[in-house]
């Protein structure tokens, strides 16, 4: 084992995560099927994007009759942003293979989706998983934004899979990610190819979940890491008694990291993006009622305190979603936007609150786009925004008491940490059904691990086909079939709690301290599940 590994990271490589009694002995594990699916919406032209694929049953994993394993040639990709456990799902997919047949092969695509493309790979041998197994990262083999999408990329895809021989392609991504992988699948079934693609819930963002999915891997060490910065932060600004911190918390469109930080943290003010939407909260409002906060603290002589903001929430105010949405529309036309220039494009409403914002801000609108073409939410510094517009706010109400604002950034720090226990298991367990799903031929199906209330032993595992979560949005300036965001439920019973208790948290400073991620002793601390996910199953 590597010299330069620390003791955390050599005892964690040797532990062995534990798995649901279904994955004890794989050659008796058979899915058995269900009854057919639909999708989120737009059904005629989901189907008719995924004929072959379309409408398949959600197959559940059941323990039958011994057979015979089938030797397998897989190929593994990371696609999207890194999430806690991403090795552990490789390392799941590695065992599973070898036990259904020693001679079986796995190789890793290099770079992301690219990889696939330039077919650049890696093999995967037990002595160089060894070192990977149950630690942070992707960086066994890297990853990437390429999207697979023109003919061209897709033939290439095809050439790359039909060479190498492959019975199966495991694709461990987000909501995108699959959605790309369900093209595949029914591209290489057009194209009367054997491999079968799979694709497997990946982002911290926990965006990527419904009826099935209780929550995405990565997501629960993601928020714990940030939950222990934030209770940090929380001790020093009750020491110090004299600033006020703006935790800006990634978590893309979705608010959920939000949420199950604020559950676990306790803060003075958290905004959820869903709910500001949902009241139609202009910018002026959510100024005006974190800024009433911040007067009722004073008079109690705290000038000081904690304020959460979602990612996502600039998409969700008003004006700013329709700004946001006239000026994706126009990159999809225009390559070269400044602030000066877009000025006069924009609509009268759009453009007046573009004006009204800060030049930074107008800037952060202006940068690069993402893969969809979309504004780049995270570089938009919304933080900063809100503590220019409370300051000019108090200032209007001739404010008397202090008020020195402090900026963060909460992102990359939660990505790539050792996963905890929960990812741990769950990523194994995921690594084990996606190659049992590809043993079976489930194409153009997501992993799915299930029964999270429960010991992991009794946890159940199922295939769900991709195309059941998915509806139209529009991309690029064109719809096109993707699977539906999960946004936070505002009739849910975690936001409930949330909703009950955050007026008493605003006034007083009834923070919570959670501490670092353990992987030593008691159950119920080194084992917990994500807390929105503990008040949904009350």
């Amino acid at each position: 084992m590597n010299s330069q590994m620390s003791r955390l990271q050599k005892i964690r490589a040797e532990y062995r995560p534990h798995l649901p009694n279904v994955l004890h002995d794989l050659i008796k594990v058979y899915f058995e099927k269900g009854e057919p699916t639909t999708c989120v919406a737009d059904q005629a032209e989901i189907e008719k994007h995924f004929p072959r694929t379309f409408g398949r049953p959600i197959v559940e994993g059941r323990e039958g009759e011994p057979r015979e394993g089938k030797k397998l040639k897989v190929g593994v990709v990371f696609s999207g942003g890194q999430a806690s456990g991403g090795h552990n799902v490789i390392a799941g997919l590695f065992d599973a293979l070898k036990s259904l047949c020693e001679d079986s092969e796995l190789i890793g695509f290099m770079g992301g989706p690219s990889g696939i493309i330039d077919n650049k790979t890696l093999p995967i041998t037990q002595e160089l998983l060894a070192q990977y197994r149950n630690q942070g990262g992707f960086d066994l083999i890297g990853s990437g934004r390429t999207k697979i999408e023109t003919q061209e990329q897709l033939n290439v895809s095809l050439k790359t899979v039909s060479e190498r021989g492959l019975d199966g392609l495991v694709v461990i991504g987000g909501d995108d990610s699959n959605t790309n992988a369900a093209v595949l699948a029914e591209f290489f079934l057009e194209k009367g190819c054997k491999t079968s693609v799979v694709g497997v819930p990946k982002t911290i963002d926990g965006d990527l979940k419904n009826a099935y999915i209780a929550t995405s891997f990565g997501f629960d060490t993601a928020a714990k890491t940030y939950a222990q910065m934030i209770g940090n932060i929380e001790r020093d600004a009750l020491s110090a008694k004299k600033y006020y911190h703006f935790i800006k918390l990634m978590g893309r469109s979705a608010s959920h990291i939000t949420l199950e930080c604020a559950l676990a943290t306790h803060p003075n003010f958290t905004l959820i993006g869903e709910e500001v939407a949902a009241k139609n909260m202009t910018l002026s409002a959510v100024t005006k009622e974190l800024t009433d906060v911040i007067e009722e603290r004073s008079k109690g002589g705290k000038d000081y305190g904690v304020v959460l903001v979602p990612e996502g929430l600039i998409e969700f105010i008003p004006e700013m979603k329709l700004l946001i949405e006239e000026l994706n529309a126009l990159a999809a036309k225009e390559s070269d936007l400044s602030p000066e220039k877009v000025g006069g494009m924009l609509g009268k409403e759009a453009s007046h609150c573009f004006e009204a914002l800060p030049e930074e801000i107008q800037k952060q609108l202006l940068l690069d786009r993402d893969p969809h073409g979309n504004v780049q939410v995270s570089r938009i510094e919304t933080e900063k925004l809100l503590m220019s517009t409370v300051k000019k706010e108090l200032a209007n109400r001739s404010f008397k008491g202090k008020f020195s604002p402090l900026s963060h950034f909460f992102g990359y720090e939660g990505r790539a940490g050792f996963p905890s226990n929960f990812d741990t298991h769950y990523c194994y367990a995921l690594g084990q059904t996606a190659a049992l799903l590809v043993e079976g031929e489930w194409t153009g199906y997501m992993t799915c691990v299930k029964g999270f209330g429960r010991p992991v032993q009794d946890w159940s595992i199922a295939g769900l086909p991709i195309t059941m979560l998915m509806n139209m949005e529009v991309r690029k300036g064109k719809e096109k079939p993707v699977i539906q965001k999960a946004l936070v439920d505002l009739e849910g019973k975690p936001f409930a709690f949330f909703k009950e208790n955050r007026s008493r948290w605003a006034v007083g400073d009834h923070y919570r301290y959670p501490g670092p991620i353990q992987f030593f002793g008691e159950g119920e601390m080194i084992d917990s599940i994500p807390l929105t996910h503990q008040f949904e199953l009350l």
